[in-house]
Parts: structure tokens; C-alpha cells; sequence
């Protein structure tokens, strides 16, 4: 592979891409949690955007999430939703984003008696509107908070069933500690019966990492794995994610805030193995980077080129879960625009 682009940002930038891991409650940015809380009138104990930010002191899941819930309070009526998913999806354009599959928590809000069509329709106007407007296909996927019962996950997932044409799939996330795949197996075989897409959370660096990894391949059946570079400590489940053409929705970005490393070496191991590793933003108003940012970061920490980064937005189209048709015209869109600037795949 050859690499003649002399500015890697510029080209991260405008890679068509597609984002797989992103979680709209984490797009919440301080100004806009300000609006917001102004509108819905809730008092904030933050009083600034440079308070707000100074909350954001993570070192591990468990302290990222004390922080992440607390702040959804101020979402609470179908504009609120809307407005936080377009937010996001303009910061997405500007990023060369095409095509995203946008995680939500809908027990977050439900739990503190926000009903579930509220928060779903809002949800929804966002993503249909960012097809008239700005020409990127969304999805929404519906995640179970872990640490809730698996009795709740299923009671959501029945709740979610009238809308299930605006669902594209259920994925599973928030703390990871005692809350294994094998917990939410009903629900998961419940929402593939249904036609759902599957997703799981495997939590860089968690106690039972390789186990649960191992669970949501072998016995929940995935189509995809959140995370998931753990997976670089067992050669045989690498292999086996590689067969199947599983994809694994890294997150350099957020993964320096609980990890020394960013995780590249595992990530650049797995894609120069064949695996379908992509990269993605996570909660990008928490860690101060979107998915374009994402790239860039990678390729100074692991010295890519931008040979790699079209590799790496080709396999973001791949592990969507979008038509196969659809999949392959991005997918060739990508390698007009490597081809465009000199770079050879």
C-alpha cells in the first residue's frame, strides 16, 4: 500500500465513514444540557460549561457512568430528544459521517418516568431528518442497561415492539461488573425472534473479559461486538470473530480515559489480522472527541497512514448492518475517495 496524502487530518475528515458505537445520551454537550435544563426548568448544581467539564474526571466505567446518568435528567419531552439526536448528527456530517446506528437507553429515561414514546419519537424525527437534510442514513439501536434486571430488559423490549420499524437492533450496555451476557440471553433470543440485529458491550478490560466475549459469540449469537479488544488475549475467538466477519466498534478516544493506552496496538493487531475493527466516538461530549477526531488520534498514536484509515472506514460499511446493496456502494465510495487522493488500496 502506498500513501501520498500530505494532510492525514483533512483526509480522516472528509472519509466517508460510517459510526457504529455511539451513544446519543453521550452527545449531551454542556451548552446544550444548559438549554435544556433552562427550558424544562432544573436546577443544575454546574453553573458553567468549564464546571460541567471539570466533573469529568474518569478513571474506570463505574465513575464515567456516576456522571453520564445524573446529567440525562434534563431530557425529558420529545423536542428535548430530537434536538440532542440532531446536535449530534451536524457535528456527524461535519465528520464524514454517512451512515450511523445510534445506541439509546431508553430504561435511563423510562426509570425516571419519562414514557418510552416520548423519548423514541423524538429520537426518530432527529434520524428521518438527517436524511432530508444532510444526506446520512440513521438507525437507532436500543440498549439494556445491564445493571437493571433482566425481568425490566425484557419488559422494555416488549414496550419497544410497536416500534420496532424505527429499531434496527438491541444492543447491551452501562456496568459490566456481575452483569454478564449470559444474564439478558432470554431477551437477546426474545429480540432476535423478533428480526432485531444483536449487539453486546464487552467492556475493555473488565474481570471476565474473555468469558463474556466468549459468551456473546458463542451462546447469545451476535451480529456485532461493542468494544471488545480484549479479545487479542485468546488467538482461538479471534479466529472465530474473523469467520463469522463479526465486527468489534473500537474507541481509542474514550478508552485513554480508563486505560493507559487507547488500546492501539490491539486494535491496529486486529486489523492487520483480518478482523472487522472500525473506529468510533463512544460519548464524544464526555471525551472530547467525534468519530473523526477518533481517527486522527489513532493514526498519530499508532503511526497509521491513510491507506489505513480507508481501510478502517471500509470496515465501519462492512459491519453495518445496512443492505447489502447500500453496504457495497459505500464501501466503493470510500475507495473512489482513497483513489482521489493518490492513496492506493
Amino acid at each position: 500500500m502506498t500513501d501520498t496524502t500530505p494532510d492525514l487530518t483533512a483526509f480522516a475528515f472528509g472519509l466517508p465513514k460510517a459510526e457504529l458505537h455511539l451513544h446519543l445520551e453521550g452527545t449531551l454537550e454542556p451548552e446544550l444540557k444548559f438549554e435544556l435544563a433552562a427550558r424544562n426548568g432544573i436546577d443544575l448544581p454546574e453553573k458553567t460549561v468549564e464546571e460541567v467539564k471539570a466533573t469529568y474526571n474518569f478513571t474506570d466505567l463505574t465513575s464515567f457512568l456516576q456522571v453520564y446518568y445524573p446529567a440525562m435528567r434534563v431530557l425529558v419531552t420529545a423536542d428535548d430528544f430530537h434536538d440532542l439526536a440532531w446536535a449530534y448528527l451536524q457535528r456527524a456530517a461535519e465528520q464524514g459521517v454517512v451512515h450511523v446506528e445510534m445506541f439509546f437507553d431508553p430504561q435511563a429515561h423510562t426509570s425516571r418516568g419519562v414514557p418510552f414514546e416520548t423519548l423514541i419519537s423524538g429520537y426518530r424525527r432527529a434520524a428521518v431528518r438527517a436524511q432530508d437534510e444532510l444526506g446520512i442514513s440513521a438507525e437507532l439501536i436500543l440498549c439494556f442497561l445491564r445493571d437493571f434486571s433482566a425481568e425490566y430488559a425484557m419488559a422494555t423490549l416488549m414496550e419497544a415492539l410497536p416500534y420496532k420499524q424505527w429499531i434496527v437492533g438491541v444492543g447491551l450496555d452501562s456496568d459490566e461488573r456481575d452483569n454478564p451476557p449470559s444474564k439478558f440471553a432470554a431477551v437477546f433470543a426474545r429480540a432476535k425472534a423478533e428480526g432485531f440485529f444483536l449487539t453486546m458491550h464487552c467492556d475493555i478490560d473488565q474481570v471476565g473479559s474473555i468469558e463474556n466475549i466468549r459468551q456473546v459469540i458463542e451462546e447469545i449469537g451476535v451480529d456485532r461486538i461493542d468494544h471488545g479488544t480484549n479479545i487479542v488475549e485468546n488467538d482461538a475467538l479471534v479466529e472465530l470473530v474473523k469467520a463469522k466477519g463479526l465486527g468489534l466498534t473500537t474507541c481509542p478516544v474514550s478508552n485513554s480515559f480508563v486505560t493507559e493506552q487507547m488500546k492501539s496496538d490491539e486494535i491496529v493487531d486486529l486489523m492487520h489480522r483480518g478482523v472487522r475493527v472500525m473506529i468510533n466516538s463512544d460519548d464524544p461530549a464526555y471525551f472530547g472527541a467525534y468519530v473523526a477526531d477518533n481517527y486522527v488520534a489513532l493514526a498519530e498514536q499508532a503511526g497509521l497512514g491513510a491507506a489505513d484509515l480507508a481501510q478502517l472506514a471500509i470496515n465501519s460499511f462492512e459491519a453495518s448492518w445496512l443492505p447489502a446493496g447500500r453496504r457495497e456502494a459505500y464501501v466503493s465510495s470510500v475507495r473512489d475517495y482513497a483513489a482521489a487522493h493518490g492513496v492506493e488500496l
